[in-house]
């Protein structure tokens, strides 16, 4: 709660190891607060994370559906046991990126620079001039 000033009365606070139970912060503002090592089992549900460095993070057991991630660094994440389904990815730099066990059933790609792409090894270039060869073969 802001005092008569508006300062926040924890301005400069040190609050190291110390735990919050069942509080209310619901509108609360966190400016300028170093967080590193904290543990959230909370509702942040509609909350704005903006210029925030949440490397290293470890998210497990979360609900992310209908997330909004914009101009995002993502660089080294691993994304495992996730459920994927409707998510719409674009203007994304996915280079080098390696996708292994997944369901891509009713996946598209389009407009994609796939150089150097490889589907079980094979060129996905290779793989659409063979095709279009086919087509044309067929046709």
């Amino acid at each position: 709660m802001a005092g008569s000033d508006g300062a926040s009365p924890f301005d400069g606070e040190q609050m190291r190891e110390r735990v919050f139970s069942r509080a209310e912060m619901s509108g609360a503002r966190f400016d300028g607060v170093n967080l590193t090592d904290a543990a959230f089992h909370a509702v942040l549900s509609g909350a704005t994370f903006t210029d925030t460095c949440l490397s290293d993070a470890r998210f497990d057991d979360v609900n992310l559906s209908a997330v909004q991630l914009e101009n995002v660094n993502m660089s080294g994440a691993t994304i495992r046991d996730a459920n994927m389904s409707g998510v719409r990815i674009s203007h994304a730099n996915l280079s080098g990126l390696r996708i292994e066990g997944v369901n891509l059933s009713g996946a598209e790609i389009s407009a994609a620079d796939t150089t150097g792409m490889r589907i079980d090894g094979v060129l996905v270039s290779e793989m659409m001039t063979a095709w279009r060869a086919a087509q044309g073969a067929g046709g």
